[in-house]
């Protein structure tokens, strides 16, 4: 049985994420900071044998050591790596940064998935398909950006891909695949009513880029639909 790990598996992407797996026959392990405060989530560990939930926030990174030394010695072919925050609010903006919160975005969604990949290489070198996943965001691409602002979550988006970039070169020579995948504008918490793309959509779309890897996809910035996107 293949496996997944998905952070941020509590709700929207991560959810679907889950969900689509599962449905698929993949083992599952699940992380989200409090599970008990995810009904969806633990409504699906009912009915499937296969998942695993696991308490983690991955801005505690002995959180993330522990998680990785408990699952010690299991095989996993893809880890992906959802959880994020976005932080950018009305008022907190240039003139008024917050930046100890910006510095949480950053840890969230820069420094925790790199996190992630060095403590479940070991894992990913068991597994079959060794995979890496970050899920990233449009608006970290400095070429796409023509409207400004939202200065917290940009700069963490454009860090996850530079990050992510350096590691399909130096994870290449283990065998270790790197993606970058932009789920589009989502119809999530984070990405509001107005969103054109379901989240069935968008995973469903990951999901093929995921299934369909070759080593010449490792360390570019693809589309959900797998078109190539400026950096």
């Amino acid at each position: 049985m293949l496996s997944v790990l998905v952070t941020g598996a509590n709700r929207g992407l991560g959810l679907e994420f889950t969900r689509q797996y599962l449905e698929a026959g993949w083992r599952v392990i699940a992380c989200c900071r409090h599970p008990h405060d995810a009904p969806a989530l633990r409504e699906l560990a009912e009915r499937y044998e296969n998942l695993a939930i696991h308490a983690v926030d991955v801005r505690h990174f002995t959180a993330i050591e522990q998680l990785a030394t408990a699952l010690a010695g299991q095989p996993l072919d893809v880890l992906i790596n959802n959880a994020g925050i976005y932080g950018d609010e009305a008022g907190n903006g240039f003139g008024a940064v917050d930046y100890d919160l910006w510095q949480d975005v950053f840890r969230t969604n820069a420094m925790a998935p790199v996190k992630m990949a060095e403590c479940f290489l070991p894992h990913l070198e068991c597994g079959r398909r060794k995979l890496i996943v970050g899920i990233t965001s449009l608006m970290g691409s400095m070429g796409d950006n023509t409207s400004g602002g939202k200065i917290y979550y940009r700069s963490s988006k454009a860090a996850l891909n530079a990050a992510f970039k350096s590691l399909s070169l130096d994870l290449k020579p283990r065998g270790i695949g790197v993606l970058i995948l932009n789920p589009g504008w989502v119809l999530t918490d984070m990405g509001g009513p107005s969103a054109p793309t379901t989240a069935e959509q968008s995973v469903g779309g990951m999901r093929k880029i995921i299934e369909e890897y070759t080593p010449a996809l490792s360390g570019r910035l693809l589309n959900f639909d797998g078109r190539a996107l400026p950096w």
